[in-house]
């Protein structure tokens, strides 16, 4: 690659950049499902703001450029729900979803108190490469629901 990838806390002025860089990264996950309505991809600038303002993100650079991120909120009960991890597509398959995944555990395992005491996540039943890094990374499912015609989302957890 050149330069090394970093990674960091996202801050409010990488909103609009997660925002285009989910919208490219989402568009697999429509095609697999054949919905191009899902929230990703009707998300606004305004709503991710909020997002990130709730929670906490991180983001991958290459260089200056946004190249991955994933996002997280840990509720009352102790469960950090972690949520859009998405990768460039042309950077996918180099371990940067591991990564991030790794690191926003940390963050929410970690330094800061209240500590998680689970971690929770979701895809969808096809997306054969979210579910194998999941799985490889202690997940396991706990849950499934129908959320279309098309999608059946499966939520996997593992202890903090």
């Amino acid at each position: 690659m050149g330069m090394s990838v970093t990674i960091s806390a996202a801050s409010a002025q990488d909103a609009e950049h997660i925002l285009k860089l989910q919208y490219l990264c989402y568009q697999s996950e429509a095609e697999l499902y054949g919905d191009y309505g899902i929230e990703p991809l009707t998300q606004s600038l305004d709503d991710l703001k909020a997002e990130l303002y709730r929670g906490h993100a991180l983001v991958a650079r290459l260089g200056d450029e946004v190249i991955a991120s994933v996002r997280g909120e840990l509720d009352d009960s102790g469960t950090a729900t972690i949520g859009k991890l998405i990768v460039h597509p042309r950077l996918r398959r180099h371990g940067l979803g591991g990564r991030l995944l790794d690191a926003i555990e940390k963050h929410f395992a970690g330094e800061g108190a209240p500590a998680a005491k689970r971690f929770q996540l979701f895809t969808g039943h096809r997306s054969e490469s979210n579910l194998r890094l999941y799985r490889k990374k202690g997940y396991e499912t706990v849950a499934t629901r129908q959320a279309g015609p098309r999608l059946r989302l499966v939520t996997l957890e593992k202890a903090a």
